[in-house]
Formats: structure tokens, C-alpha cells, sequence
């Protein structure tokens, strides 16, 4: 994925099997990364240890078997009607998930996560028939949804989850006290429909790994060099007024972050990217950090002071379902629905106000 500096195969394999051995116990892959690389590297990995002693985790829903890549947007959702009908949604599901068991070296998942849907992934019954399928033919325990990569998609998840509680598991966002903001607008909505939440990107791009300060070089293909310029700097001011609560706990600022995921309801789980950043501390430590996060629960007082701080609300475009969209959907973005409007009225969320970009933009 271009984060930091790279890994050999045989280094990234090691990290697994570190992190095993140091009590991490739940390990996530994605068909499309490395169009199936990864999965084959966490399969080495796993290699001989005993299949209940841990739970893994899959991601189908980008077809890079039929579908062309679209240079950095990546590779087509399956339900893209260019590719199938939705009479073959099922399908082609079926092979994804027991090409992807295969590489994994694993008759069964834990549970498998619909992967970065498009509108029709969100709420169409055909994908999630489909899914349905996949659990009654014990490829899979449980099943989630994944939206991303970019944030957003709030009405779309909270829709999901209205129609599809029955069926979810859990579900997976990003979320952090750098990014509570939108995250945060559809935990009641998991709550209700008794969805668990994975948080990823706990980490904040690196920053709470406390190796990426102000003037940190990005190789030219790291993802987060596309980010907004100062984000670093103004991440680090916020993370360094976090710090009294870290030492009040105890704990590491990484762990901090965690707690505070941990301490919303519906979280019951945490994934940082684990990167190693060019003459930062070594990836061994940041697996240390995260196995040794302690058993204990933020006070609701730090929870809500640590927020007020990380707050960035409006602070960027938004994915998925938006007022501003207009035209022909895309793969990741898309106009407000009448069904939409309808979620945003019963949850009390205001497009125009609690979805929208409002901070200045750069000139």
C-alpha cells in the first residue's frame, strides 16, 4: 500500500507471527491487496498454528479477476453493471470468497467484510442474499461491511445497517480522536441494530505511532502525501494536548487512542496501520505498543474532553451519499437518495450541516 518504507515478505511474515505470539489474536486481509499477495503472505504466516487460537478476517468486493484497474481509484466494485447483473452477484462472490480461503490457506472465515461498496452495495438485497449464501455454506462465520477507504459514506452504512441488521455482524470505519467526526454519527445507529464496530486507521496516519513530527518526508507514492498540506503539524499540536491524559492512564499515546475508540459502545475492536516509517521506531515496537494495551475503560469526562480536542468536524469532502454530488453516481460517491433523506430525518442528521465541508478552503 505505499505506506512508509517497504517490507520483504519474509519481514512482514515475521511481524504476523510477533504479533501472535504477543497475545494479537485477530488478523485482517483484503482480496485486492497485492490482487491476492496479502493473502497469501498472512496464510504463510499463520502456517501451523492451531485455526481456533486465532480469528481472521476477509475483505472481497473489488473484482480484479474480470475488472480493468482504474490507475489510482483501483479496480471496479463487482455490483458495477458494466461487469455482471445482479443474477450473478452471488457468484461471483462465491469464487472471490474461496479464491481468497484458498490463498489464506483456510477453509473458513471468522468473518468476511463487503468491501468498499458502491451505492448498489449498500442497499441492494441481491448482494446481500449473496452474503447471506456465503454464511449458510460455512465459508464464513459472520458477516460485516467495510465501507472506505476515504471517510464518509454515513447514510449509506446507517441505511445497511436499518435494512440489513439481521444479517451484520459488524461493520468497520474509520475512527480516531484526530477523526471523530463522522465516524462517531452512525455508532447509535450499530447500537440499535446490535452491529459491532471495527475502528480502523486508529493510528491517524502514523501519528499516534509518535514517529511522525513536523517535517516528516513521505516517499512520493505514500498515500498520505495526498493529504491536506499541515496536517502533520496540526495532528501533533492536537496529540501533544492529549498527552496529559495518556500519563493520567498510564498509558502510551497509541494505547490512548485505542481506549478512546474502545470507549465508544459499539466499538469492540481496533486496527491501526502498523507502518515503518523511514528512521522511526521499528515496526517490532508499534506491535509491542498495541498487544500490551491494557484492560481499562476511559473515564466518559476524558472521553468527551479528548474529543472536543481532536474535534474536525466539516474539516474535509466526504464520500458516499452528499448534497454536493451531482450527475451520475460513482463508484464512491453519490447523491442524496429520497430513502437517504429519510435516514438523515430519523437520526437527526442534517446533510447540509453534519455532512458538509465547511472549513475555508485553500485559495
Amino acid at each position: 500500500m505505499h505506506f512508509g518504507e517497504p517490507l520483504s515478505e519474509d519481514h512482514f511474515i515475521n511481524v504476523v507471527q510477533l504479533a501472535y505470539n504477543s497475545g494479537i489474536r485477530a488478523f485482517m486481509t483484503a482480496d485486492v491487496y497485492g490482487n491476492g499477495a496479502a493473502d497469501e503472505m498472512l496464510g504463510r504466516a499463520l502456517a501451523g498454528l492451531p485455526r481456533d487460537s486465532y480469528c481472521l478476517v476477509g475483505a472481497v468486493g473489488h473484482d480484479f479477476y474480470s475488472g480493468k484497474r482504474d490507475g489510482s481509484k483501483g479496480y471496479p466494485r463487482f455490483t458495477n453493471p458494466d461487469l455482471r447483473p445482479p443474477k450473478e452477484f452471488a457468484g461471483y462472490l462465491r469464487m472471490a470468497t474461496e479464491k481468497s480461503l484458498e490463498r489464506c490457506k483456510a477453509e473458513r472465515f471468522d468473518l468476511l467484510l463487503l468491501h468498499n461498496p458502491d451505492s448498489i452495495g449498500y442497499g441492494s438485497d441481491a448482494v446481500w442474499s449473496a452474503m447471506d449464501k456465503l454464511k449458510d455454506a460455512r465459508l464464513t462465520e459472520r458477516l460485516g461491511i467495510a465501507p472506505g477507504p476515504a471517510n464518509g459514506f454515513t447514510l449509506d452504512v446507517i441505511l445497511c445497517f436499518e435494512r440489513f441488521g439481521s444479517l451484520l455482524d459488524w461493520a468497520m470505519i474509520i475512527l480516531n480522536p484526530l477523526e471523530p467526526w463522522p465516524g462517531s454519527l452512525c455508532l447509535p445507529a450499530a447500537i440499535k441494530n446490535n452491529v459491532s464496530i471495527i475502528t480502523r486507521v486508529v493510528d491517524h496516519g502514523g501519528l499516534f505511532h509518535d514517529d511522525v513530527k513536523p517535517g516528516h518526508k513521505f516517499g512520493a507514492q505514500d498515500h498520505r502525501a495526498f493529504r491536506p498540506a499541515g496536517w502533520v503539524e496540526a495532528g501533533n499540536k492536537k496529540i501533544d494536548e492529549m498527552r496529559p491524559f495518556a500519563e493520567k492512564n498510564g498509558v502510551t499515546i497509541l494505547q490512548l487512542a485505542c481506549l478512546w475508540n474502545l470507549s465508544q459502545p459499539p466499538v469492540k475492536s481496533v486496527i491501526p496501520t502498523l507502518i515503518q516509517e523511514a528512521s522511526g521506531k521499528p515496526i517490532e515496537d508499534k506491535v509491542r505498543d498495541l498487544a500490551s494495551l491494557p484492560n481499562k475503560q476511559l473515564s466518559e469526562e476524558d472521553r468527551e474532553r479528548i474529543a472536543r480536542i481532536g474535534d474536525n468536524k466539516g474539516c474535509m469532502d466526504l464520500k458516499g451519499a452528499n448534497r454536493s454530488h451531482t450527475g451520475n453516481p460513482l463508484a464512491d460517491r453519490w447523491g442524496i437518495s429520497h430513502d437517504l433523506d429519510l435516514v438523515a430525518k430519523r437520526w437527526g442528521i442534517d446533510p447540509d450541516a453534519d455532512l458538509a465541508y465547511t472549513h475555508p478552503k485553500a485559495a
